[in-house]
């Protein structure tokens, strides 16, 4: 299939932000009317959802939202059957650390992951790929080391409120901040020159 016939080109880049973040709003919005087991079943549907969506709209799931979703389901499940809020508050350090290790993982065989999930928005050279890799494993681990310590020293609404409106900042500052690493390896300018 041809670049031009693909269709998850024709979906707008904010219809595809509000697929992702579309579940963690809800989440947030569950758990301040009502409980954290609320909100963990809100966020389960709307993960659903979600991928529902973007399944029609695009004819694929992103790998990233794919497998989170994959682990709210699980941890999601756990937590209601249980009634027990530790397993929804480890879901996110799980799913860091699966990012980071498959990363980390791709980077030791000399296989950049990123490069399959990001291709179509960036063309960057293989050490470019490597690099990226590099940084976003490790910027995953960091996102699980806070997951754990806001979890574990906070309360449930902090801890919620923190995995909306605190982690989405700090994981686009970082992304922002690899913007001179995306220029200077690019596949392009590297043609060029």
């Amino acid at each position: 299939m041809s670049k031009a016939a693909d269709p998850s080109r024709a979906v707008h880049p904010a219809l595809k932000l509000v697929l992702e973040l579309g579940p963690l709003i809800v989440f947030f919005f569950a758990n301040s009317r009502g409980d954290l087991f609320v909100a963990t079943g809100a966020f389960m549907a709307a993960t659903v959802v979600s991928l529902t969506a973007s399944w029609v709209l695009m004819r694929r799931l992103p790998v990233m939202p794919l497998v989170s979703g994959v682990v709210v389901m699980v941890f999601g499940g756990l937590t209601l059957a249980l009634q027990d809020e530790l397993f929804i508050k480890l879901k996110p350090t799980i799913v860091n650390l699966l990012f980071a290790g498959a990363l980390f993982v791709g980077v030791a065989f000399d296989r950049p992951l990123l490069a399959i999930v990001f291709d179509q928005a960036f063309e960057l050279t293989h050490r470019g790929w490597m690099k990226l890799s590099i940084r976003w494993a490790w910027f995953f681990v960091v996102l699980a080391a806070l997951n754990e310590a806001v979890w574990r020293t906070q309360t449930t609404d902090f801890w919620v409120a923190f995995k909306v409106w605190g982690i989405m900042p700090i994981t686009m500052a970082f992304a922002m901040a690899q913007a001179p690493l995306l220029q200077r390896y690019s596949a392009g300018d590297a043609a060029a020159e």
